[in-house]
């Protein structure tokens, strides 16, 4: 059911509108079967069928969203998606026909995509955020189709941020947004007779990927000798030195005097034997490294 609804990258966009244009449209009551086909009996051929029939409605919705600076068949494609999704939900005995509940995934399905798409920085995920960025470019064109300027005026602002119930900080801030796509930094930039990458001219603070590698290293070393130099204690020199100095929590000499039944004096001579045990095969250890 997935693989006919791919479209390879080098296939022309009017061959595939072409394509599901003929695709023959269905009766409700057509629809209905295929939908109980699907759902009772899992049968590919009929959920096949109840999508492709469908396919140039996902073209037209598709279509609707072209100006985000997207390319149109990826649009395409994640509506199919969105029909796939529709499919697999549709209650045929609702009394609905399909298309009527296939448009709302479609569009969820192509909305998700841009605002994923359209900008490295989050636009925001609640649904009034959502419905300002896909309300505003078209709400600003309608106010400013009749005047020689770009922006909007503060009551103009305060307006849409009262119809679209969001403040009007964002409804400034969308609109900047909106008129300021995202750069990229595989962007050429002249200079004199030559050109550099934009990230090429962007200064980096972060700490060099040989760095953090070389601390990633010694730490893992540090680790390693530390627990060989613990393996060499027995298991009572172990959990005492373990519990005494490198548990998140450590126990008193009380606490361990108690466990193994001894007085809170040989606990420190046996943390402070390990402890003299741990530096030295870890001093001994790290002049191998020097």
């Amino acid at each position: 059911m997935l693989a006919n609804l791919y479209v390879d990258s080098s296939t022309d966009l009017m061959q595939y509108i072409a394509k599901v244009q003929k695709f023959p449209m269905l009766s409700q009551e057509e629809e209905v079967q295929l939908a109980r086909n699907w759902h009772k009996h899992q049968d590919i051929a009929s959920a096949h069928k109840l999508i492709t029939s469908h396919l140039n409605l996902v073209v037209k919705i598709a279509m609707k969203f072209k100006n985000y600076g997207l390319l149109l068949m990826d649009l395409i494609m994640e509506g199919n998606m969105g029909l796939m999704h529709a499919v697999k939900k549709f209650n045929p005995d609702l009394g609905f026909r399909f298309s009527t509940y296939a448009v709302w995934w479609i569009k969820a399905s192509i909305k998700d995509f841009v605002l994923k798409s359209w900008s490295f920085v989050k636009v925001g995920t609640t649904q009034a955020q959502k419905k300002l960025f896909f309300s505003l470019r078209k709400i600003k064109k309608r106010i400013l189709q009749y005047t020689s300027r770009e922006s909007l005026s503060n009551e103009e602002i305060k307006a849409i941020a009262n119809e679209l119930s969001v403040s009007e900080n964002d409804v400034v801030q969308m609109s900047y947004r909106l008129s300021c796509k995202d750069k990229s930094l595989n962007e050429s930039v002249r200079i004199g007779e030559g050109s550099r990458e934009l990230q090429d001219m962007i200064p980096c603070n972060s700490v060099s990927q040989e760095t953090t590698y070389q601390a990633r290293e010694e730490k893992e070393l540090k680790e390693t000798i530390l627990n060989n130099a613990l393996a060499n204690l027995n298991e009572r020199a172990r959990d005492i030195f373990i519990s005494r100095y490198l548990s998140e929590n450590p126990q008193t000499l009380e606490e361990l005097s108690k466990k193994y039944c001894v007085s809170r004096e040989r606990i420190r001579q046996l943390a402070e034997q390990a402890m003299s045990k741990v530096k030295q095969y870890i001093q001994s250890e790290s002049l191998k490294y020097a």
